[in-house]
């Protein structure tokens, strides 16, 4: 495809409307109401998200996590590695992004905020619901760190699979856990024709969130 090919694909959207009348006055609650919408569409991976993180440097990076939870309407749980780049990340600088597209109800929505540690019991508990598989992986992958081979990471899992042999289920790493995003903005963008979308975000003060509209 040609550079001229890329630039004249288009897409009109035209499904819906969102208005100021139309959402809910708590952010999260307005994202869990749109969430239930997405898994009611059966759209593909509607809970995968895309998080943004920065190092000490500034320089910012992205990869996309699953949502787990949305722990008393206050925060979007996911979880990782620690020790990964975006462990690494988090914990020189705990501001980050979340982004989900769905692109089937031509929606979007933007998260920004801090991000904290879970507690380790709901870490603990999300790990041993977990196949079994994936509690080996935990344990077998130095995630986002330099390996020789695929052999290597597959030796590993082996070792880790007869360690842990007839025990159900796995005890959960300390370099593997949950964390939380708090939210302080979020906006819902809603696809509209001729590129006039709709966009409405919520900001935290401290007497509870406040919606604006924005242009698109």
């Amino acid at each position: 495809m040609t550079d001229q090919q890329l630039a004249d694909l288009r897409q009109t959207y035209a499904q819906r409307t969102l208005t100021e009348a139309d959402v809910h006055p708590d952010a999260v609650r307005q994202f869990r109401a749109w969430l239930d919408e997405a898994l009611a569409a059966h759209l593909d991976e509607p809970t995968a998200m895309t998080l943004a993180t920065v190092n000490e440097a500034g320089q910012p990076s992205a990869r996309v996590v699953l949502l787990k939870g949305l722990p008393d309407d206050q925060g979007f749980l996911f979880f990782t590695n620690y020790d990964s780049r975006k462990g690494q990340e988090l914990a020189t600088s705990p501001l980050a992004a979340i982004t989900f597209f769905w692109p089937g109800l031509e929606r979007q929505v933007r998260i920004e905020g801090r991000v904290e540690k879970a507690a380790e019991a709901v870490s603990t508990q999300y790990f041993q619901s977990r196949p079994r598989g994936s509690q080996i992986g935990a344990w077998a992958s130095p995630q986002s760190q330099p390996i020789q081979s695929r052999e290597e990471l597959e030796q590993r899992e082996q070792e880790v699979e007869s360690r842990f042999a007839g025990q159900e289920p796995l005890p959960r790493p300390e370099h593997w856990g949950g964390y939380v995003l708090r939210p302080q903005r979020v906006e819902f963008w809603q696809g509209r024709p001729s590129r006039l979308h709709d966009r409405i975000v919520y900001e935290r003060h401290t007497d509870g969130w406040k919606l604006s509209r924005l242009a698109p």
